[in-house]
Parts: structure tokens; C-alpha cells; sequence
């Protein structure tokens, strides 16, 4: 250590107190003596005003967030005027706490999900998409349905019925980082009013921008407006999501996702295990949105029912009953929840086997407290938006075929040894798989031949009417644009009108791990 007498008296007088950096290099100070002598250091400084480095190296302490049971939170939402609903969404990394665990994500706005977009049928919905996420660092890999440049976006809207061309609901857009981008969606006059949603659909980084909370809800407004007991309830938005991340608190590699626990723990809208308060008696609408990047949620509200009156955006004719909700990845659920007695009552996703078991946990809970309110739930609705396909309209049949290939050992298997196809081919976006004439009505069977987990199948642009499930016909056949194929074998049959839109759309499984490996398919169509 340096002698005192080695340090030059000096009339400021404080110069044996502070050293400079020649001085502790020299004398072989380092940071851990520095410190020591740290609390003299200060006394001087803070006579003589100068900066105070504390033991902390200048860390500022963050006060605690509540891990769970606050308030549930709705997204921001954001409505249409004189029929354009005019918007930006700035897709870039964002700090996010959930779960008392602190994440660096991609985002939508900085949130998770992103804002709610509202409209109505006929309007254009614009949007100036700006990707400010960093500059990938791979190149396209010769395999195309290998996961890669996750910062490559676009802009898909779920479930409409809408161009797939141009800029409108193009899924074959890149939408590079550093770039801002157009997109103008018009819905059709005639378009079905209900729940929505929105979401990344660029082919190797869909899955990790998805699994990030890159989602939102888009509604479309005006369904049941003649339906008192339903105009009159509360509405609640629930974004189902799987929270997954890495030892840094990122999702960064697909080795992330990949693995069938990968899930941490489950989210709506971003939080954990938030508070619904209601009033016993209350009738509340929820919009239920499951935008998991991978399973299939069975919903279970403590002792109470629920009444489902949509699906996929589209009325049912009749209300449903139901004891459980079984709801899949990219699947919408309107339901109707009249609370019982006061109390608090968990909505849990309970244990469901998909070929690997379902992740399971409480969602939320459902706090009943307050005076009693006499509402009332529909004892029926009107009748349904879209006609029911007869078999007399259908023009041509075809079945599409879901496979998959593993290694023997396949818990221990590394994600690069599966493969994911439809009729026996991985994604190219050079080929065309479907060819459908516009105005065509047809009968598609999908199957599903792996073994080892049952599918999501969704096509863009029209709905389709499920009329029977491994071989059984529905009782009442049933409007969707996502369904659930089972494993072994498992077919649904569904009928489709191929109106108003040529172009090219996709057909793929909504199990976005499974899409990023190949389970994707090209649709044309085309008019004479």
C-alpha cells in the first residue's frame, strides 16, 4: 500500500482522503479497497459536493410487483371513426413483469398482449406497422421450416373474411426490422360480428414472436345487439396465454419452446392469476381468446356453468350450457358467467391429454362479493349468421392429411430430429398444395395419422361448418375457423364457401411450434 508521506501535502487539504486513478493503479488498489475506504471517501465528497458512488455501484433498487391476485386489466383499447379504424403498432422490445418474474420480450406497444382493436363490418381497418426489433443475425437457412430470423414480422387478422392479397391479410409479406410497413384490411358489409384477434404470421419467427405475447384482440362489433340479457351484461376480455423464458428472462432460441413442459406457468392478459369481481347474481360476457403459442386449454370455473353463445366470432343459434370449455390454441369462446353466491372461485386449466398433457394451473379468480343484482341470462338467440352448407351445394371434395416423424427416444429427443407435414410435405412457399375455384363449395376431410399428438387445424380467409368428428355427425353443425383433429387417426369433416377473395392463404396447425416445422400449406384461389 502507498505510503502517506508518498502523497504530496496540498492545501485543499482533502487530497490524503481522495486518490486519484493513477494513484490507485499504481499502489494496487483495487475495486474491493476502494470500497473499503468507501464511507471516508463520502464524508469528503459530500463536503466538497462531488458525486457520491455508493456500495451499490449505483444500482437503483426496483419496488416489488405483486406476482399475482391484483386487479384483472384490460387492454388498451382502440376503436374505429367514420368507418376507418386508423392505427399504429410498433412491434420492438419491451421490459415486462408477470409473475413476479421480470422478461425482456418482443411486443406489441410495449404491452402484452397488444391493444384491442375495435370495428365494424364494412370498415377498413388501416395499421402502419413498425418493426423496430434488432437486425436478425442468421441468414435463411436452406431448410425453410427450420425456425430462424425471429425478427422478421408481418400481420395476420385471424379469422376474417377478408383480401389475402396486396397489403391487405397477406401472411406472405416480410416485413423487415428497421422498416415500417402499410396494411389496409376492409371487411365486407356482410361480415360476422365477434371476436377476433391478431398476430405475427412470418414463417421461422411466428412462434417466438407469438410465444412472446405478440397478440391482441380484434372485435367485431354489433353481434347480438337484439339480445337484451347480453347487450346488458359487463364485457371482459381473457387473452389466454402459455408465459415461457429463458435464464435471462428472453425467448431467444427455439430450444425455449420446443420441449412439451417448456410452459412456465399461464397468464390472462399478461397477468397471473388476476382478480374478476363480479356481484352475485351479475351476468358478465367474456370474450375468451386462447393466443398460447402451442396447447389446448380446459377451462373449469368453480362451481358455476357457463354459456357459451359464439365461437370463432360467429353467433350459435342456441345458448350452450357447458360444465368445462375446451378451447385451442387460436379458438375463440363468447361465454355468458352468472355468479353464484359471494365467495372466491378459481378458473383453472385443468389436466387434458392432447397426445402430451395440457398444461394446468389456476388463470384467475372470481371474486363474488357486494349487493345481489337480478340479471337475467337469454333464454334464446337469434338466428345464426351463416347459412348451413347442404350437401346438395358441394362442388368437390378433398382430404388433407397431418403427419409427423420423431426420433425413438422422443421425450429425449432434440427439436431438429422431428419433423412436422401435410400429405406428406413440409411448407414451401414456392408451391401451391390447394387449388379451389372462387365460388366453389366444398368438403375437405382432414386427418390426422401421428401417433403421438392430436392437431389445430385453421385455414384463412372463410369459416368453415364442422359437420362430423371421427365419423360421428354433429347433432348441430357447427360454424369455426380453427378445430382440434385428434391423434391416431382422428377426422373432421367440415363444408366451406369459397366466396369474394382470390389469392393465396394459408391452411396450417395453430400449434405454432408444429407450423414453424413444416405442418403448413399454400391455398390458391383462383377465378376463371
Amino acid at each position: 500500500m502507498q505510503n502517506p508521506k508518498d502523497v504530496a501535502p496540498d492545501a485543499n487539504a482533502t487530497s490524503g482522503m481522495r486518490l486519484s486513478r493513477r494513484q490507485l493503479l499504481d499502489g494496487g488498489f483495487g475495486i474491493g479497497a476502494y470500497l473499503l475506504t468507501a464511507g471516508s471517501v463520502r464524508a469528503a465528497d459530500h463536503v466538497h459536493g462531488n458525486m457520491d458512488m455508493s456500495p451499490s455501484m449505483g444500482m437503483v433498487p426496483e419496488k416489488p410487483v405483486p406476482a399475482m391476485d391484483q386487479p384483472l386489466v384490460e387492454p388498451e383499447v382502440r376503436r374505429s371513426a367514420n368507418g376507418v379504424l386508423s392505427t399504429t403498432l410498433r412491434a420492438a422490445y419491451a421490459y415486462r413483469q408477470i409473475g413476479g418474474v421480470r422478461l425482456y420480450v418482443r411486443s406489441y406497444e410495449g404491452g402484452s398482449p397488444g391493444p384491442t382493436l375495435r370495428m365494424k363490418p364494412g370498415e377498413t381497418l388501416r395499421i402502419k406497422l413498425i418493426n423496430d426489433l434488432p437486425p436478425n443475425r442468421d441468414t435463411l437457412p436452406a431448410d425453410i421450416s427450420r425456425p430462424h430470423q425471429f425478427n422478421n414480422t408481418n400481420f395476420h387478422f385471424h379469422g376474417a373474411h377478408a383480401s389475402p392479397s396486396g397489403i391487405a391479410d397477406n401472411v406472405m409479406r416480410s416485413m423487415a426490422p428497421g422498416r415500417a410497413y402499410e396494411i389496409e384490411i376492409k371487411l365486407p358489409e356482410d361480415h360476422t360480428r365477434g371476436t377476433y384477434w391478431y398476430h405475427p404470421h412470418h414463417h421461422g419467427s411466428a412462434d417466438i414472436q407469438m410465444s412472446s405475447g405478440m397478440v391482441g384482440a380484434l372485435v367485431v362489433e354489433g353481434d347480438f345487439a337484439d339480445v337484451p340479457e347480453i347487450t346488458a351484461a359487463r364485457e371482459r376480455m381473457l387473452i389466454l396465454t402459455q408465459v415461457v423464458y429463458d435464464a435471462h428472462g428472453m425467448i431467444e432460441n427455439f430450444e425455449t419452446l420446443f420441449p412439451e413442459t417448456a410452459t412456465r406457468f399461464l397468464a390472462v392478459n399478461g397477468q397471473r392469476r388476476p382478480v374478476i369481481e363480479m356481484r352475485p347474481g351479475e351476468v358478465q360476457r367474456w370474450r375468451i381468446l386462447n393466443a398460447a403459442y402451442q396447447d389446448d386449454m380446459l377451462l373449469d370455473l368453480e362451481k358455476h356453468d357457463v354459456h357459451a353463445v359464439a365461437y370463432d366470432g360467429i353467433q350459435l343459434g342456441a345458448v350452450q350450457r357447458l360444465k368445462q370449455l375446451l378451447i385451442a390454441p387460436g379458438q375463440r369462446a363468447d361465454i355468458l358467467v352468472q355468479a353464484g353466491p359471494a365467495g372466491t372461485y378459481a378458473l383453472d386449466a385443468k389436466p387434458y391429454d392432447q397426445g402430451h398433457p395440457s398444461p394446468v394451473g389456476q388463470l384467475a379468480r372470481l371474486v363474488v362479493s357486494g349487493a345481489p343484482m337480478d340479471m337475467k341470462l337469454p333464454r334464446a338467440l337469434p338466428r345464426p349468421p351463416l347459412e348451413t352448407i347442404k350437401e346438395t351445394e358441394i362442388t368437390n371434395r378433398r382430404t388433407v392429411t397431418f403427419s409427423a416423424t420423431a426420433p425413438e427416444a422422443d421425450a429425449a429427443g432434440h427439436w431438429q430430429e422431428f419433423n412436422f407435414f401435410i400429405d406428406g410435405k413440409k411448407f414451401d412457399p414456392g408451391r401451391i398444395d390447394q387449388r379451389v375455384k372462387l365460388g366453389a363449395v366444398e368438403e375437405w376431410t382432414i386427418v390426422n395419422t401421428h401417433e403421438h399428438d392430436d392437431h389445430v387445424f385453421h385455414i384463412h380467409t372463410n369459416p368453415f361448418q364442422v359437420v362430423s368428428v371421427n365419423g360421428k355427425a354433429l347433432a348441430v353443425p357447427e360454424w369455426r375457423d380453427t378445430v382440434i383433429v385428434e391423434r391416431k387417426g382422428g377426422k373432421v369433416v367440415f363444408r366451406s364457401r369459397f366466396l369474394d377473395y382470390t389469392g393465396i392463404y394459408m391452411v396450417h396447425c395453430h400449434m405454432m411450434n408444429h407450423e414453424e416445422m413444416g405442418m403448413m400449406q399454400t391455398v390458391e384461389v383462383y377465378k376463371e
